[in-house]
Protein backbone atom coordinates (compact mmCIF):
# COMPACT_ATOMS: atom_id res chain seq x y z
CA UNK A 1 0.00 0.00 0.00
CA UNK A 2 2.48 2.76 -1.30
CA UNK A 3 0.03 5.84 -0.21
CA UNK A 4 2.10 8.89 0.59
CA UNK A 5 3.60 10.44 3.45
CA UNK A 6 2.01 13.70 4.94
CA UNK A 7 2.84 16.38 7.65
CA UNK A 8 1.61 16.42 10.86
CA UNK A 9 -2.03 17.64 10.80
CA UNK A 10 -3.34 20.21 13.19
CA UNK A 11 -6.07 19.37 15.46
CA UNK A 12 -9.23 21.48 14.87
CA UNK A 13 -8.56 19.83 11.18
CA UNK A 14 -7.48 16.72 11.83
CA UNK A 15 -10.74 14.71 10.98
CA UNK A 16 -11.48 16.70 7.69
CA UNK A 17 -8.36 16.63 6.50
CA UNK A 18 -8.03 12.75 7.28
CA UNK A 19 -11.31 12.01 5.35
CA UNK A 20 -10.41 13.91 2.55
CA UNK A 21 -6.68 11.77 2.16
CA UNK A 22 -8.14 8.89 2.51
CA UNK A 23 -11.27 9.90 0.02
CA UNK A 24 -8.81 11.23 -2.67
CA UNK A 25 -6.49 8.03 -1.86
CA UNK A 26 -9.52 6.26 -2.89
CA UNK A 27 -10.57 7.89 -5.96
CA UNK A 28 -7.52 8.19 -7.59
CA UNK A 29 -6.62 4.37 -6.83
CA UNK A 30 -3.86 4.66 -5.00
CA UNK A 31 -5.85 2.50 -2.42
CA UNK A 32 -6.69 0.11 -4.97
CA UNK A 33 -10.29 -1.58 -5.24
CA UNK A 34 -10.94 -4.64 -2.63
CA UNK A 35 -7.39 -3.19 -0.53
CA UNK A 36 -7.84 -4.79 2.66
CA UNK A 37 -7.11 -1.90 4.75
CA UNK A 38 -6.49 -1.16 8.88
CA UNK A 39 -7.00 1.56 10.69
CA UNK A 40 -3.55 1.18 12.95
CA UNK A 41 -1.72 1.35 9.58
CA UNK A 42 -3.43 4.23 8.35
CA UNK A 43 -2.78 5.80 11.46
CA UNK A 44 0.29 5.50 11.37
CA UNK A 45 1.14 6.51 8.06
CA UNK A 46 -1.02 9.66 8.65
CA UNK A 47 0.88 10.18 11.94
CA UNK A 48 -2.57 10.42 13.83
CA UNK A 49 -4.42 8.14 16.45
CA UNK A 50 -7.12 5.52 14.96
CA UNK A 51 -9.81 7.28 16.63
CA UNK A 52 -9.67 10.16 13.71
CA UNK A 53 -9.08 7.27 11.23
CA UNK A 54 -11.62 5.26 12.59
CA UNK A 55 -14.09 7.87 12.32
CA UNK A 56 -13.04 8.82 8.40
CA UNK A 57 -13.37 5.25 7.67
CA UNK A 58 -17.63 5.13 8.91
CA UNK A 59 -18.14 8.21 6.71
CA UNK A 60 -16.34 6.87 3.55
CA UNK A 61 -18.40 3.69 4.62
CA UNK A 62 -21.65 5.77 4.35
CA UNK A 63 -20.98 6.67 0.82
CA UNK A 64 -20.28 3.66 -0.62
CA UNK A 65 -16.32 4.07 -1.12
CA UNK A 66 -15.69 1.85 1.99
CA UNK A 67 -16.86 -1.78 2.94
CA UNK A 68 -16.76 -3.57 6.33
CA UNK A 69 -17.46 -6.73 7.43
CA UNK A 70 -17.93 -6.42 11.44
CA UNK A 71 -14.73 -7.85 13.45
CA UNK A 72 -12.90 -9.49 10.15
CA UNK A 73 -11.70 -7.03 7.35
CA UNK A 74 -12.47 -3.52 6.18
CA UNK A 75 -11.90 -2.84 2.21
CA UNK A 76 -11.76 -0.42 -0.85
CA UNK A 77 -15.50 -1.12 -2.43
CA UNK A 78 -14.71 -2.73 -5.99
CA UNK A 79 -15.82 -0.64 -8.97
CA UNK A 80 -17.61 -2.08 -11.84
CA UNK A 81 -19.27 -1.09 -15.07
CA UNK A 82 -22.60 -2.10 -13.82
CA UNK A 83 -21.73 1.22 -11.32
CA UNK A 84 -21.05 3.14 -14.53
CA UNK A 85 -24.66 2.61 -16.03
CA UNK A 86 -26.53 2.88 -12.53
CA UNK A 87 -24.84 6.26 -11.77
CA UNK A 88 -24.24 8.15 -15.12
CA UNK A 89 -27.80 8.92 -15.90
CA UNK A 90 -29.01 10.03 -12.32
CA UNK A 91 -25.97 12.54 -12.72
CA UNK A 92 -26.89 13.37 -15.98
CA UNK A 93 -30.06 14.46 -15.11
CA UNK A 94 -29.49 16.66 -12.36
CA UNK A 95 -26.49 18.36 -13.78
CA UNK A 96 -29.30 19.14 -16.32
CA UNK A 97 -31.04 20.77 -14.05
CA UNK A 98 -28.69 22.57 -12.24
CA UNK A 99 -27.60 24.09 -15.83
CA UNK A 100 -31.14 25.23 -15.69
CA UNK A 101 -31.31 26.92 -12.60
CA UNK A 102 -27.77 28.50 -13.53
CA UNK A 103 -28.30 29.51 -16.68
CA UNK A 104 -29.49 33.71 -15.62
CA UNK A 105 -26.23 33.63 -13.18
CA UNK A 106 -23.80 32.37 -15.53
CA UNK A 107 -20.79 35.53 -16.31
CA UNK A 108 -18.09 35.93 -18.59
CA UNK A 109 -15.97 34.88 -15.95
CA UNK A 110 -17.53 31.62 -15.78
CA UNK A 111 -17.49 30.70 -19.41
CA UNK A 112 -13.41 31.98 -19.42
CA UNK A 113 -13.00 29.44 -16.31
CA UNK A 114 -15.05 26.42 -18.10
CA UNK A 115 -12.83 26.85 -21.10
CA UNK A 116 -9.12 26.92 -19.44
CA UNK A 117 -10.96 23.61 -17.20
CA UNK A 118 -11.67 22.15 -20.53
CA UNK A 119 -8.15 23.34 -22.50
CA UNK A 120 -6.85 21.71 -19.03
CA UNK A 121 -9.23 18.00 -19.93
CA UNK A 122 -7.79 17.85 -23.61
CA UNK A 123 -4.23 18.22 -22.83
CA UNK A 124 -4.84 15.88 -19.92
CA UNK A 125 -6.43 13.57 -22.29
CA UNK A 126 -3.70 13.50 -25.17
CA UNK A 127 -0.76 12.96 -22.49
CA UNK A 128 -2.95 10.05 -20.81
CA UNK A 129 -3.08 11.51 -17.32
CA UNK A 130 -6.55 9.97 -16.12
CA UNK A 131 -6.40 12.00 -12.69
CA UNK A 132 -5.79 15.02 -14.61
CA UNK A 133 -8.34 14.41 -16.98
CA UNK A 134 -11.13 14.14 -14.30
CA UNK A 135 -10.17 16.64 -12.38
CA UNK A 136 -10.86 18.76 -14.88
CA UNK A 137 -13.64 17.37 -16.07
CA UNK A 138 -14.58 18.15 -12.49
CA UNK A 139 -13.96 21.60 -12.52
CA UNK A 140 -15.52 22.10 -15.88
CA UNK A 141 -19.06 20.96 -14.49
CA UNK A 142 -18.68 22.47 -11.12
CA UNK A 143 -19.19 25.80 -12.53
CA UNK A 144 -22.77 25.26 -13.53
CA UNK A 145 -23.27 23.09 -10.58
CA UNK A 146 -22.01 25.64 -8.21
CA UNK A 147 -23.63 28.67 -9.92
CA UNK A 148 -27.21 26.82 -10.12
CA UNK A 149 -27.70 28.29 -6.55
CA UNK A 150 -29.39 25.15 -5.12
CA UNK A 151 -27.80 23.88 -2.01
CA UNK A 152 -29.21 20.74 -1.99
CA UNK A 153 -29.03 19.73 -6.01
CA UNK A 154 -25.12 20.80 -5.39
CA UNK A 155 -24.69 18.68 -2.51
CA UNK A 156 -26.54 15.49 -4.38
CA UNK A 157 -24.11 15.89 -7.32
CA UNK A 158 -20.95 16.70 -4.94
CA UNK A 159 -21.35 12.86 -3.65
CA UNK A 160 -22.21 11.57 -6.84
CA UNK A 161 -19.31 12.60 -8.86
CA UNK A 162 -16.74 11.38 -6.41
CA UNK A 163 -18.09 8.06 -7.30
CA UNK A 164 -17.91 9.25 -11.02
CA UNK A 165 -14.85 10.43 -10.82
CA UNK A 166 -13.66 6.84 -9.39
CA UNK A 167 -14.85 5.37 -12.31
CA UNK A 168 -13.43 7.63 -14.87
CA UNK A 169 -9.93 6.26 -13.36
CA UNK A 170 -10.10 3.30 -12.85
CA UNK A 171 -11.69 2.53 -15.91
CA UNK A 172 -10.91 4.91 -18.73
CA UNK A 173 -7.67 5.94 -17.82
CA UNK A 174 -6.71 5.44 -21.45
CA UNK A 175 -8.54 8.03 -22.26
CA UNK A 176 -11.27 6.10 -24.13
CA UNK A 177 -14.07 7.48 -22.59
CA UNK A 178 -13.74 11.31 -22.52
CA UNK A 179 -12.22 11.70 -25.45
CA UNK A 180 -15.48 13.35 -26.81
CA UNK A 181 -15.50 15.44 -24.19
CA UNK A 182 -13.42 18.91 -24.84
CA UNK A 183 -15.46 19.27 -28.34
CA UNK A 184 -19.05 18.88 -26.15
CA UNK A 185 -17.94 21.19 -23.51
CA UNK A 186 -17.13 24.30 -26.40
CA UNK A 187 -19.85 23.90 -27.99
CA UNK A 188 -21.76 24.23 -24.35
CA UNK A 189 -19.74 27.26 -23.64
CA UNK A 190 -20.51 28.90 -27.31
CA UNK A 191 -24.40 27.92 -26.71
CA UNK A 192 -24.45 29.43 -23.15
CA UNK A 193 -22.87 32.65 -24.46
CA UNK A 194 -25.56 32.83 -27.19
CA UNK A 195 -28.34 32.78 -24.92
CA UNK A 196 -29.09 29.36 -26.26
CA UNK A 197 -30.21 27.30 -23.21
CA UNK A 198 -32.54 24.69 -25.33
CA UNK A 199 -28.90 24.14 -27.41
CA UNK A 200 -26.58 24.19 -24.40
CA UNK A 201 -28.61 21.70 -22.64
CA UNK A 202 -28.76 19.34 -25.74
CA UNK A 203 -24.88 19.49 -26.12
CA UNK A 204 -24.70 18.68 -22.10
CA UNK A 205 -27.34 15.52 -22.75
CA UNK A 206 -25.24 14.22 -25.67
CA UNK A 207 -21.86 14.26 -23.85
CA UNK A 208 -23.48 12.57 -20.93
CA UNK A 209 -25.37 9.84 -23.52
CA UNK A 210 -22.07 9.28 -24.99
CA UNK A 211 -20.51 9.02 -21.80
CA UNK A 212 -23.19 6.09 -21.12
CA UNK A 213 -22.71 4.75 -24.36
CA UNK A 214 -18.99 4.50 -23.94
Amino acid sequence: MPIPQTSTLERPILRETIYANLRDWIIQGILEPEEKLKDDELARRLGVSRTPVREALMRLEDEGLIETSANRWTKVSSVTLGDAKRIYPIVAKLETLALEFAFNHLTKEDFKTMRQANQTLQKALDTKKPVDAARADVAFHRVFIERSQNPELTRMLNELKLKHERLEIAYFGDATLGKHSPKQHVQMVRLLEQNNLRGALNALEENWRLEVKS
